[in-house]
């Protein structure tokens, strides 16, 4: 009899222990991403487990006066691999690096690449960029790089309707304007923007941007939220019920 009754009880303790495990994963899946602005499209999220890095530059022209993007992380995505973007060389560690368009598995993170045009001559002058989506701390996200040409069926069917949409916003050759940034804003219909690749204080005199303000004034009436810091978590419960909001972050100085 106490045999049963001590087999019983280390049933329930191990049953606890394994509930307990499967709720602190569910939590730590779910319990939301902290987004970092590195300046112009790098970005390091951090939340379930892992530090993502996306688009580490190298310091020239519209990035003159950021400080160095390369930041510890376990996995780093690039949009695309130019003179000044996609820079490996500075990163601490041995990230993974995905660089091509594709699905990527890593035990409960699914990273999937789409390719774009990175210019509006259908990758003619600038190659290809890729479109990185996944979830991260229940929080679905979509960071277009450097898209500039408008989203196609098969790219909408991909890429959904995400939590969280960073999107290029100041132009010049290889990326949206504020106008086709919006085109691009109405058709994923994102809970939150993020607007990146825009004039900032940090630019040198070669750089071609334009500020944010345009692409904001051309949002009218969607709330503005504006981070007093380059660091901002967001959790499930902080998304939207109805409609977007636009997230403006205080670029890093060097």
């Amino acid at each position: 009899m106490k045999r049963r009754q001590l087999l019983g009880y280390t049933g329930a303790g191990l049953g606890t222990v394994l509930a307990l495990g499967m709720r602190s994963q569910a939590q730590a899946q779910t319990s939301g991403v902290t987004i970092r602005s590195l300046g112009h499209t790098a970005f390091l999220f951090t939340g379930g487990g892992r530090r993502i890095l996306v688009n580490p530059f190298r310091q020239i022209g519209c990035t003159a006066g950021f400080p160095s993007p390369a930041v510890a992380a376990d996995i780093v995505m690039i949009s695309s691999r130019l003179f000044d973007e996609g820079y490996l060389n500075d990163l601490p560690g041995e990230p993974r690096v995905l660089t091509d368009p594709g699905v990527y598995d890593f035990d409960d993170l699914r990273i999937q690449g789409i390719l774009t045009p990175h210019d509006r001559e259908g990758g003619r002058r600038f190659g290809t960029n890729t479109v990185w989506k996944w979830t991260q701390g229940g929080v679905t996200i979509v960071h277009m790089g450097g898209a500039a040409a408008p989203l196609g069926v098969e790219e909408q069917i991909l890429l959904g309707r995400p939590d969280i949409m960073l999107v290029p916003v100041g132009g010049g050759p290889k990326a949206y304007t504020a106008a086709e940034a919006v085109q691009a804003v109405q058709v994923l219909k994102p809970k939150i923007v993020i607007p990146t690749h825009y004039l900032t204080t940090a630019a040198g005199d070669s750089c071609e941007l334009a500020p944010v303000d345009e692409f904001l004034s051309l949002m009218q009436g969607t709330p503005v939220t504006r981070a007093s810091s380059g660091s901002l978590v967001i959790r499930p419960s902080d998304l939207p019920s109805q409609g977007m909001r636009i997230q403006v972050y205080q670029y890093p100085t060097a």
